[in-house]
């Protein structure tokens, strides 16, 4: 067996993000940026009111209790025409640019009115109060995101508050799924003696897609030498990764690995990774592009683990994403977790949740077989279990958090 650090170092080594592309800006969500994003206008433009109420000069409020003679009113969108006066007041809306000889808004609760023609302000107003400035969100020439940086939902508004149509980021991966053995079955198909449904090849179209990729569908493959690499040639020449499930172990029928390696010309290798589940692997790099071909194990348990350690953080590189890895926390064990004594690192998948006292704790664990897939419905985390290590109630492990949503569940 090799370590998983040995393993994940051949794996991950040889990638590079793929090429740039400019994209529109409401498909590039997911994506990494190719380069720094740079602002070309101030945010905001303008000055303007942070509130519905009373804009005027804070000097005329320096006696305390000030009436003012209301000259006009400033919606959201419009401009007044009118210059203030000393003396005088107009009424403006929440982003309404203040007009001329303004400095100040008094918020419209602190306020009273004497008819239509009289506001009284209570108090002395200091001077700028509610009053947004120019550039104080985005200055020109200011960063918004950094290169290699994963544009989410606030950058994606940044950008568009910039006029951007459009932000160049590296490619979104195409990511081939191909699942192997001659006992698997389609979910719409009937099973015959002896077969099982596949589920590793929707489990792994699912993770892709939460993943952010471009996930192809290549259906189930038999156990023949020829069909299989039929698919494996036509996943690569279409996609920028390539992932198969089954044929990795030390079966007679085991033709992934084998295949694997022939195709990559040597650029390849076939590993037993000290961790559990998910011992066998097989990855190598094919054809003239260098395209990532992954071997998973076929327990659908073992897949998912092999997609976390192994396929998300290359796709990530690929990407060209900053962050590889999802989350990794210490979380405090309500429950023990025994291991066996042996030399692997042990993959466990828990649910965790934030309890009273602000940290995560693992509260429930899933058995740990490599086909029970139901059991995984209700675990948000796996758990990283060293070799050798303690586990026990009340102590901490690191856990690799893939359901963030789910933390506060009771």
């Amino acid at each position: 067996m090799i370590s998983l650090e040995e393993a994940k170092e051949f794996v991950l080594s040889g990638l590079a993000a793929l090429a740039a592309e400019v994209v529109a800006l409401d498909q590039a969500l997911g994506c990494a940026t190719s380069d720094d994003v740079v602002a070309r206008e101030q945010v905001p433009s303008f000055r303007n009111s942070s509130m519905d109420g009373f804009t005027f000069r804070a000097a005329d409020t320096v006696t305390g209790t000030t009436r003012l003679r209301i000259v006009d009113s400033v919606m959201a969108g419009h401009v007044s025409s009118m210059h203030l006066e000393p003396g005088e007041a107009m009424r403006i809306m929440t982003g309404a640019p203040l007009p001329e000889g303004a400095d100040t808004v008094c918020k419209i609760e602190d306020v009273t009115l004497e008819g239509d023609d009289v506001v009284v302000i209570p108090r002395h107003i200091d001077l700028g109060d509610c009053v947004r400035h120019p550039g104080d969100d985005v200055t020109i020439g200011q960063v918004l995101v950094r290169a290699h940086r994963e544009l989410r939902a606030p950058a994606i508004a940044v950008l568009a508050g910039q006029g951007l149509g459009s932000v160049r980021v590296h490619r979104r991966p195409r990511v081939g799924v191909l699942s192997t053995g001659d006992e698997l079955a389609l979910s719409n198909e009937s099973l015959r003696p002896g077969q099982i449904r596949d589920l590793n090849r929707p489990l792994l179209l699912a993770l892709l897609r939460e993943s952010g990729v471009t996930a192809v569908d290549f259906g189930v493959a038999a156990d023949d030498h020829d069909e299989i690499t039929q698919l494996l040639r036509g996943a690569v020449s279409q996609c920028d990764a390539v992932i198969a499930t089954g044929g990795v172990s030390v079966g007679d029928v085991d033709h992934v690995k084998l295949i694997i390696d022939e195709l990559s010309e040597g650029r390849a290798r076939s590993m037993q990774v000290a961790i559990k589940p998910a011992k066998p692997f097989a990855f190598g790099l094919v054809g003239d592009d260098d395209t990532p071909v992954f071997g998973l194990p076929g327990n659908p348990v073992s897949t998912r683990v092999s997609f976390e350690v192994f396929v998300r953080p290359a796709l990530r590189i690929l990407g060209g994403h900053e962050l590889v890895d999802r989350l990794h926390v210490l979380a405090t064990l309500d429950i023990s977790l025994p291991t066996p004594d042996d030399t692997k690192t042990h993959f466990v998948h828990v649910s965790a949740r934030v309890r009273g006292d602000g940290r995560i704790h693992v509260v429930e664990a899933a058995p740990h077989f490599s086909h029970l897939m139901s059991s995984l419905v209700n675990c948000n985390a796996i758990a990283i279990l060293a070799p050798g290590g303690s586990h026990g109630v009340g102590e901490s492990a690191p856990i690799i958090i893939v359901d963030a949503d789910a933390l506060g569940d009771p």
